[in-house]
């Protein structure tokens, strides 16, 4: 298989986002509507002109790193994919594949929020202290480089490359559209097993009891099995326990990369250093910054569960 038919298989006609685009637009539109006709104050011009900028640099650069992927995963399946025959294009394989992806999302959304590297890569998309359609567009220049890791399991055992890259990206349209405030919860047997607007809203939130939860793309299953499940309660508060004051797309995609670097220059030994890159984020050597479960554990001592001042 040539590039140029890589291409081809992942993007245009074969990328179901390709589809979805005119809805993502249509939505938007519909909730700046409400926004202003009830005065929620859900956008702000600049902001939502960020995320569109870094929706549009995560397409290009992803083309070409799907495309590398692809190669790979076309490999793996043509010299292993031990069940080719069942799973690929059969609708047992469709049905497996839609939670194999899922729980592969699971494990990759939830480690690139406990291992700091990985969180340099996925804060963007946290980054912004708005919460609308337009932020599920805010999507990284960088998380691409290792996210598919993740998926390589799935041509070993025969799922076809391009059902696995189709399943990425039904995942990523659905996830599109738990980023709003205008929905509330959904009925309690949605709520139960399906990821919602609700569920992601905490995923957002930088307070105490919603850090690090409901880390699900399509299925909120995986978090109530791994304990990472947390229920909508008090208002969210959106952002970053330490939020960057920039609309630039550039400084968004780097801040936290910048960050990292100086705590990995300023740290004593080399044994310090790999702890910076890959410890939780928050990790210090002299204590002057805290993991999400070092505040859990201090602010529990004193009965304070509201924004962290410190992470």
């Amino acid at each position: 298989m040539d590039w140029l038919s890589i291409m081809a298989q992942i993007s245009g006609t074969n990328d179901p986002v390709t589809y979805a685009i005119p809805v993502f637009i249509l939505l938007m539109v519909i909730e700046i509507w409400i926004d202003l006709k009830e005065k929620l104050q859900l956008y702000e011009f600049k902001e939502a002109a960020a995320c569109l900028a870094m929706g549009l640099g995560s397409l290009v650069i992803n083309l070409f790193v799907k495309a590398f992927y692809f190669y790979v995963f076309w490999k793996i399946y043509e010299h292993t994919g031990f069940f080719k025959e069942q799973l690929s294009f059969t609708v047992m394989g469709w049905v497996l594949l839609l939670f194999a992806d899922d729980f592969s999302f699971y494990w990759h959304h939830r480690l690139s929020h406990e291992v700091r590297l990985l969180w340099a890569a996925h804060s963007n998309h946290h980054s912004s202290q708005d919460y609308n359609f337009a932020v599920a567009l805010r999507q990284s220049w960088t998380e691409g480089f290792y996210k598919f890791l993740f998926y390589a399991w799935l041509p070993v055992l025969g799922f076809h490359p391009l059902m696995v890259f189709s399943m990425v990206s039904i995942s990523l349209i659905y996830q599109f559209f738990l980023h709003t405030q205008v929905v509330k919860k959904l009925p309690a047997w949605v709520e139960f097993i399906f990821n919602t607007p609700s569920h992601h809203r905490v995923h957002h939130g930088v307070n105490l009891q919603y850090l690090d939860k409901n880390h699900a793309g399509i299925f909120i299953i995986w978090d109530r099995l791994f304990g990472t499940f947390e229920p909508e309660g008090e208002a969210v508060v959106y952002g970053l326990t330490k939020n960057i004051d920039t609309k630039n797309p550039v400084k968004i995609a780097v801040a936290e990369f910048k960050a990292l670097w100086e705590d990995v220059r300023r740290a004593p030994t080399w044994k310090d250093k790999l702890k910076y890159i890959f410890y939780p984020p928050g990790w210090s050597h002299d204590g002057s910054s805290l993991t999400v479960k070092e505040i859990m554990r201090r602010r529990q001592k004193s009965g304070d569960n509201h924004h962290p001042s410190t992470a």
